[in-house]
């Protein structure tokens, strides 16, 4: 049976300067139960251009699972709680994997009515 739009798992990925944003991030996001998990992977290495500069700078990416309805809260959220001016924030649909540790995502993620 085909789960709901809304109840589609999402994997959302952000990068954060330094590890204490993103602890504070993911604290935040798992705590209002926007998201299931967070996993934050240190010393990723960005290259970007910012305001015409070219930068190549260490990161900390995290790893957000939740569900597609939760993606508008989840994005305004992050905003509040992120570092950056324009804080990364792109999502993918999880078309597959272990359905109880998706379900598991469903439950704790969903929003709240």
């Amino acid at each position: 049976m085909a789960k709901l739009m809304s109840e589609q798992v999402i994997l959302a990925f952000s990068s954060c300067p330094d590890e204490t944003s993103a602890a504070a991030i993911a604290k935040g996001l798992v705590g209002a139960g926007l998201a299931a998990c967070v996993s934050r992977l240190p010393a990723v290495q960005s290259t970007y251009v910012w305001d015409g500069v070219l930068k190549d700078e260490a990161e900390v990416l995290l790893i957000i699972k939740t569900v597609a309805a939760a993606v508008p809260a989840l994005t305004a959220r992050l905003t509040e709680l992120h570092p950056y001016d324009l804080p990364e924030l792109v999502t993918i649909p999880v078309n597959g994997g272990n359905e109880p540790y998706l379900e598991w995502v469903r439950r704790c993620a969903m929003p709240k009515d």
